[in-house]
């Protein structure tokens, strides 16, 4: 089954003039159970083909389909984050600083329409890694791992098939972002999940997903396994750039 089916998606920014062309003519099919990776300079358009879907980038044009419902507009409903969810790039901007962690697991919970929800917040902390010390603690008392950990709770609060993972460890200390990947391949294998994964470090997507795309200015010029991106024989020459110049950083 195809959890996610993108077919020549343009998404922009602005009219007329302003008008700037973020993502041109992007496809890419993504199996349930796959996690799949973008991968590009800054500006390339990776994220915005994740905020496109979840319609905080409301101007698009192509087809979208999520496990066999096509999308429309920038409107999602609540059957749509029942079954897709988005963990960002910096957990402590998208945490509201004044609502401890239970309020912020709890009213997920309630706005899904959830029961049970003290039950449910206990077992989203164990899942993700986090006692019930946590439980009444504010983002300010948090490590980066462990507010990360409570994003990443937050976006399984639901129960979706799909996690839509922009930079989820790039704002993380170097020490402490394997942790956080082990734990999201963990997810992912017990919970069956399906992985749209943003990130420039390509390492990260190596070890991380099955299949991935390269993107260059709002275009995507290659779609590779991770296979042949660990061999290094990728065929586009800008991804053999960006290979080589992944090499010369480490």
């Amino acid at each position: 089954m195809i959890a996610l089916d993108i077919k020549g998606l343009n998404v922009w920014f602005g009219y007329a003039h302003d008008r700037v062309d973020a993502v041109k003519g992007a496809c890419l099919e993504v199996k349930q159970g796959e996690s799949f990776g973008l991968v590009g300079e800054s500006g390339s358009g990776k994220s915005t083909i994740l905020r496109a879907i979840t319609g905080l980038a409301p101007h698009w044009s192509g087809s979208v389909r999520i496990e066999g419902e096509a999308l429309s507009g920038a409107k999602r409903d609540r059957r749509f984050f029942r079954t897709v969810q988005m963990v960002f790039q910096d957990p402590y901007a998208s945490l509201h600083p004044r609502h401890t962690v239970d309020q912020v697991l709890s009213e997920t919970l309630h706005l899904h329409g959830l029961d049970n929800i003290d039950k449910r917040v206990t077992e989203l902390l164990a899942d993700v890694g986090l006692g019930q010390r946590f439980r009444f603690r504010y983002p300010h008392q948090l490590s980066g791992g462990q507010r990360q950990r409570v994003a990443i709770a937050r976006a399984l609060a639901g129960e979706p098939d799909i996690l839509l993972l922009d930079e989820p460890t790039s704002a993380l200390d170097v020490s402490v972002q394997a942790e956080v990947l082990n734990l999201l391949t963990d997810l992912r294998a017990r919970r069956g999940l399906t992985y749209l994964m943003v990130s420039h470090d390509l390492p990260v997507i190596a070890h991380m997903c099955d299949q991935l795309a390269v993107m260059r200015n709002g275009e995507i010029v290659e779609v590779m396994s991770s296979d042949t991106l660990r061999t290094g024989t990728p065929r586009h020459e800008y991804s053999q750039e960006l290979l080589r110049a992944s090499v010369a950083l480490q």
